[in-house]
């Protein structure tokens, strides 16, 4: 497995940065908000740091391809791939919330080799990378040893109305976990990263959420997957769930399959 070259770790800090500012711009400042066809709301935030993230690399790596939630697929199918989700946890940044974050992946022939994860108003960041390991505001990261569910303390994603899935997954959660703790969005898997949390167990995700967050849990030492225990490409797109501790991981795994 070959390093990412630091360029790639400076280039995505500095697209995140550009991102996060224009974030703060229009937080807390009665932003008007668009519906897409999913029914998801969208800002002209998520639209200016989606261009400013892609202006930066189509200018310093003209030759790499692009993956954005706003502005979809340019050069797809390149060696490299930077996927971009601008501004997830789009309901917090409009409700004043301060969970919402910029995620920046990177993929090379199909794999996601480097993430980060970006909380502007908290001032709080993940990055992970092949070969660098794992850091949050700089300092590095592992994750803590947990093998067993009923000590386990998980982030949860909270139940959406028009999923079915949810529901089910969320009620076993309380009876096989020590505690759950919920609304932290992508934060969850950061602080499984950074060892505060054992487990996160996620909604339904894009590649543009999936490409920062994999990363990172795994260069932090730990496990991220589909609910299946499946690993999670470019093209996957549905629920993960991710674990510090390998062990608890596969016995999240086998009690889910055994509920089902």
């Amino acid at each position: 497995m070959e390093p990412v070259p630091e360029s790639f770790l400076d280039l995505a800090g500095r697209a995140a940065d550009a991102a996060g500012a224009i974030l703060l711009h229009h937080w807390r400042s009665g932003i008007a908000m668009d519906i897409k066809p999913d029914e998801s709301p969208v800002t002209l935030a998520d639209r200016q740091a989606e261009k400013a993230i892609r202006d930066l690399i189509a200018a310093e790596c003209p030759d790499h391809g692009i993956t954005g939630e706003e502005f979809g697929d340019d050069r797809a199918d390149a060696e490299w791939l930077w996927l971009i989700d601008p501004l997830d946890g789009t309901k917090s940044f409009l409700h004043g919330r301060t969970c919402f974050s910029v995620l920046i992946g990177l993929a090379h022939h199909g794999r996601y080799v480097m993430g980060v994860m970006d909380f502007p108003a908290l001032g709080e960041r993940w990055i992970g990378a092949d070969g660098h390991g794992a850091r949050h505001n700089g300092n590095p990261v592992t994750t803590r040893p947990c093998a067993a569910l009923e000590d386990a303390v998980a982030g949860m994603v909270g139940p959406e109305p028009d999923d079915e899935d949810d529901t089910p997954v969320l009620a076993w959660s309380r009876s096989r976990t020590r505690w759950q703790i919920f609304g932290l969005e992508a934060m969850a898997h950061g602080l499984v990263a950074s060892g505060s949390l054992d487990l996160a167990v996620d909604g339904e995700l894009d590649p543009t959420d999936i490409a920062a967050i994999e990363p990172i849990v795994r260069n932090a030492g730990g496990r991220l997957t589909d609910l299946q225990g499946n690993p999670v490409g470019t093209s996957y797109q549905g629920r993960i769930a991710s674990a510090g501790d390998p062990k608890l991981h596969d016995a999240l795994i086998a009690a889910l399959e055994a509920a089902s």
